[in-house]
């Protein structure tokens, strides 16, 4: 066909490459077309697919049956002891609270109903204790400081005022 357009005239020339431009703009049209519908396929595809695999997760999940855990019956009474126990401490917290205000005995750390001993409060009061100690002493020693602090500043005074006496006596016995 090229050759034919070489030997025709001009005008067939430029209707050769019209119809040329014609086709590839055609081709170029369909090529974007084709493009366009498989990425919507994809899209699609995908969709499915993560469809599938929620639905796959799902059946997974609802097959998993949770078995319910037996207990003992001496577990049980361990468990009901406990909770006794405990309510007996707070019931015995409270009225003691109301008794006496202080937070201090509320606790019953030698209860013979306990089954363990309890030394939270202990812990929390000793340290408390401790730091009140440290602090007290603390504070003696900054207070011992500051008075020899002011007995050496005093003394310091003192001698600033005799040394100036004694020159200022130099100074008229020269006169």
């Amino acid at each position: 066909m090229h050759r034919f357009c070489v030997k025709t005239s001009i005008a067939s020339d430029s209707r050769y490459f019209l119809y040329e431009e014609d086709l590839l703009s055609d081709v170029c049209r369909e090529l974007v077309e084709k493009w366009s519908e498989s990425q919507v396929v994809d899209a699609v595809e995908k969709k499915e697919d993560e469809i599938q695999a929620l639905a796959s997760v799902m059946e997974k999940q609802a097959r998993i049956v949770v078995k319910p855990k037996e207990v003992s019956q001496e577990e049980k009474q361990r468990k009901a002891a406990l909770l006794a126990q405990y309510a007996n401490v707070t019931d015995e917290e409270d009225g003691e609270d109301e008794q006496d205000g202080s937070t201090a005995t509320a606790v019953n750390i030698g209860s013979e109903k306990s089954l363990f001993r309890n030394t939270n409060v202990e812990d929390v009061l000793n340290a408390r204790k401790l730091e009140r100690e440290l602090l007290r002493d603390e504070f003696q020693k900054k207070k011992e400081q500051d008075k020899l602090q002011r007995e050496k500043d005093k003394l310091a005074k003192q001698e600033r005022k005799e040394k100036e006496k004694k020159r200022t006596q130099k100074g008229e016995r020269k006169r």
